[in-house]
Order: structure tokens, then C-alpha cells, then sequence
């Protein structure tokens, strides 16, 4: 299945990341060929894939928020659990993973994408149903991260067997009274961090799977923070503490 990838870094992300066939690129008519642009051209040029001058109100019928290019590629290249694994034992270092259970919303879910990336989570998995795919909308939202990242689809409840195998701890990030802060609880290690949907949260067999809970410690009014924040934040926590 072809997918269209729009907006310029998501398209020169695409492009970098180099992991999906790529099979036209569509460039705005008059735009400026200047900054990414230009870089999307090069590697364009470089890699030999037609490229065509389209009038604006075309890409515009495809996407409003093109930003004066479209690419067409092959669909998003998922991979096994055994994939992140290996990544991880390739570079040498405990096994990070983040599992998503049930996001439903591509701008949360390409938030987490980025963050995950910038830290250096060595893979994401999904769900099998239920749950946001990597969409052009997911791609665009993650600045392109989803691109470089290793993205598994499968039931959760057996992801965490598997991990509890390669001894990988899983920890929810719950608001549950159980739910430990930071300070209590070791992100160091073979580490999987799980967070659940805006409303519904971590599901009742998810949960149950998890090895511990944590809870991001908060003195304002608002009741809590969104999923892709709080996962966010979480992730950089988990960052610091297997940096030091």
C-alpha cells in the first residue's frame, strides 16, 4: 500500500531514515528551493526519484499543511520485538522500550514518537487493534521521528512476557494510590515504559502485567497531565537516570 508523507521534515526525515521505497516526489511550484527543501532535493537527486513541479492547489487537495511537498513511499516498515532487542544488544545497552496501549490520538502519539526517538528508546510497540497506526498525520506529528524509530505491532500482555524473559522491568505510568514516584523507583536497566489512552488508561490486563507504577508527583490544579506530556516526561526521567 502506498502512503503520501507531507510537510518537510517529515519528508526529509522519510527520505534520511531511508527505509521505506520511495516512489515519486511532488514539489510545490515556485517554492523557494532553499533550506529543507533544498536538502530533500539533493537526496532526491542523489537516490534518482522522479520528481515533479505540481501547482499548489493540487498538493493542497491532498493536504492543507503540505508545506510545499509531497512524497510517495511504501507503507511504514514494522518490525518484531526481536528487532528492538537486537538494536539494543547492538549498541550495547539495557533494553529501553515504550509500550502504547490504546492511543487513539496521531498528535500524542507522534509527540511520544519524537520524544522517544530524542532519548533514545531503542523501540516502540503498539497494540494490535485499538490503537493509532503510523499514519502521514503520525509522521508529520513526530517531525519525522517515527521514521528513525523501530515500531512493533502486538498483543501487549505478551510483549511483557517476552521482556520479562530478557529481563526487561515494566513499569506503568499509573496515578493508582499504589503508584510510586520517581525517586522510589529504578529507571536504570532493562526498562519498558507503559502508557496507556487519555481516558480509558493502562488496560486491567496490561496493568496486571506491570512490575511497578509510577506516578509523576504534581502541586497545580489541573487534575492530571495528558497522556503524550506526562509519557513525555516520564521517558526523559528514565533519560537522566540511565545516563548517570
Amino acid at each position: 500500500m502506498k502512503e503520501l508523507i507531507y510537510s518537510r521534515n517529515a519528508v526529509y526525515e522519510t527520505l534520511r531514515a531511508g527505509r521505506r521505497q520511495v516512489f515519486r516526489l511532488e514539489i510545490a511550484q515556485g517554492v523557494q528551493e532553499k533550506g529543507r527543501i533544498l536538502d530533500i532535493l539533493q537526496i532526491a537527486q542523489e537516490r534518482k526519484i522522479p520528481i515533479t513541479q505540481t501547482p499548489r492547489p493540487l498538493l493542497d487537495k491532498i493536504h492543507p499543511a503540505h508545506q510545499g511537498v509531497i512524497l510517495e513511499v511504501s507503507s511504514y516498515p514494522y518490525v518484531n520485538l526481536e528487532d528492538i532487542l537486537d538494536r539494543a544488544a547492538a549498541r550495547g545497552e539495557p533494553p529501553f522500550v515504550l509500550l502504547l496501549d490504546t492511543l487513539n490520538d496521531p498528535q500524542n502519539f507522534g509527540s511520544l514518537l519524537r520524544t522517544a526517538e530524542a532519548v533514545g528508546v531503542h523501540g516502540v510497540i503498539l497494540p494490535l487493534a485499538r490503537t493509532v497506526a503510523v499514519t502521514p498525520a503520525v509522521v508529520n506529528a513526530s517531525s519525522g521521528a517515527s521514521e528513525h524509530l523501530l515500531i512493533a505491532q502486538m498483543n501487549l500482555s505478551q510483549a511483557i512476557d517476552e521482556l520479562r524473559r530478557a529481563d526487561v522491568w515494566t513499569v506503568g505510568l499509573d496515578q493508582a494510590p499504589e503508584a510510586r514516584p520517581p525517586s522510589e523507583i529504578r529507571l536504570t536497566g532493562g526498562l519498558a515504559l507503559v502508557v496507556g489512552s487519555e481516558g480509558e488508561g493502562i488496560r486491567p490486563l496490561v496493568k496486571s502485567k506491570c512490575d511497578f507504577f509510577l506516578r509523576l508527583p504534581m502541586q497545580g490544579q489541573v487534575e492530571s497531565l495528558n497522556a503524550a506530556v506526562a509519557g513525555s516526561v516520564a521517558l526523559y526521567l528514565a533519560y537522566l537516570a540511565r545516563q548517570s
